[in-house]
């Protein structure tokens, strides 16, 4: 006997709530000021919502003196609808929530002159008034929710996660990375790097580099019958972790002692593995910037900010001035922003690093350091 699928249902308990507006709109707000000084009003016409009446009691020149100057306007239930329903029994108070707002000249809220209050005052300075004022005219809208003692139950429909389906995370990456691994399906161009060859296809490269499009598809484009296009000033590792991030847009990491935070117990091993993965980063970020992959360079600067050290902060930042990248060369300045990394600079040449291939930026360097740290830079001279 088949088992009988399980039932479900769902149901809500309401409050009972009516909603409504009024828009108020005051024509010749400055002779409202000079007719009404402070504590005098003059009120909309009445509007109903929720079976009350309602109107707005607008204070050109504020409700009290410490409002003198401002603007105030109160949501008030007329007297004589609150009379009758008192007479009638109706001897609880009405709740009600009143939220006024400033509106533009095109009709729409002004966030910053919004305000959601319990039946009590909206104040603006004139000032800010008069942002909005056009021939001498603005506009405030009152938007009213009236709660009732009314409880009622409603059917429902199943919860809207019991009727969901999960969806797993985009493997658009995986299948990309395949098909650069799968040198058969439909790869259109071979490179030649450094006696390796790489294949790849042109529309992928081109959709994800600017520098690609045009040299593929572009005036000066390589001709489709070209059997291999050479790549020159670039390492065949290098080569392959940039079509790997453009396939994927991840790249693997490149130092997994620096994801567990262990150092070897060989010291000498693990300063190398440091070293070797900093140099494939800047190497990496050279060649972003050459193929203009922005968001390449931007992890490739992230990357490195975590190598920065005594000993290789001249060369980073060497690096960083000569590609333009800001943010790792802020990073840098912010490392030399104390006596003992300058002193560390010194002691490693890295003053003399500088002043031969980026004297432009030591010279900010000395700008942005000189307030913080008295030292005195000497630079000898290199030939």
């Amino acid at each position: 006997m088949p088992t009988p699928e399980p039932s479900t249902s769902a149901s809500a308990i309401v409050s009972g709530t009516v909603t409504g507006h009024h828009v108020l709109t005051i024509d010749g707000y400055s002779r409202t000021k000079a007719k009404l000084p402070t504590g005098r009003f003059t009120a909309s016409r009445p509007f109903t919502v929720g079976g009350h009446s309602w109107s707005i009691h607008y204070y050109p020149s504020g409700d009290r003196s410490d409002t003198a100057g401002f603007i105030s306007v109160f949501l008030e239930l007329n007297p004589a609808a609150a009379a009758a329903a008192a007479a009638a029994g109706g001897s609880e108070p009405v709740d009600a929530r009143v939220t006024f707002s400033l509106l533009d000249q095109a009709g729409r809220s002004v966030p910053s002159h919004t305000m959601a209050t319990d039946l009590h005052d909206f104040t603006a300075t004139g000032r800010e008034v008069s942002e909005h004022l056009k021939n001498d005219r603005f506009a405030i809208r009152c938007d009213v929710v009236v709660f009732s003692d009314e409880l009622r139950a409603e059917a429902r429909t199943a919860d809207a996660a019991a009727l969901s389906v999960a969806v797993p995370p985009s493997d658009l990456s995986q299948h990309l990375g395949g098909l650069l691994a799968a040198k058969e399906l439909g790869a259109d161009v071979t490179f030649l790097v450094a006696g390796e060859t790489f294949t790849a296809h042109r529309c992928v490269l081109a959709a994800r580099s600017p520098v690609f499009r045009a040299e593929l598809f572009g005036p000066m484009k390589e001709s489709a019958a070209t059997a291999v296009i050479t790549v020159d000033d670039i390492e065949p590792d290098v080569f392959r972790n940039l079509l790997t991030f453009m396939y994927t847009d991840t790249l693997p990491e490149t130092n997994p002692q620096e994801l567990e935070e262990e150092e070897d117990d060989d010291d000498d091993d693990y300063e190398d593995d440091q070293a070797q993965a900093a140099a494939m980063v800047e190497h990496l970020l050279i060649a972003a910037d050459r193929y203009n992959l922005e968001r390449l360079k931007l992890i490739c600067e992230d990357r490195l900010c975590k190598h920065i050290d005594g000993e290789s902060v001249a060369t980073i930042l060497a690096l960083a001035e000569q590609h333009s990248c800001d943010g790792l060369k802020e990073a840098c300045f912010q490392f030399l922003s104390s006596r003992s990394a300058l002193n560390s600079l010194v002691a490693t040449d890295g003053i003399e690093h500088l002043a031969r291939w980026c004297p432009s930026v030591l010279n900010q360097l000395m700008s942005k350091v000189a307030a913080l740290v008295p030292v005195d830079f000497v630079v000898r001279e290199t030939r």
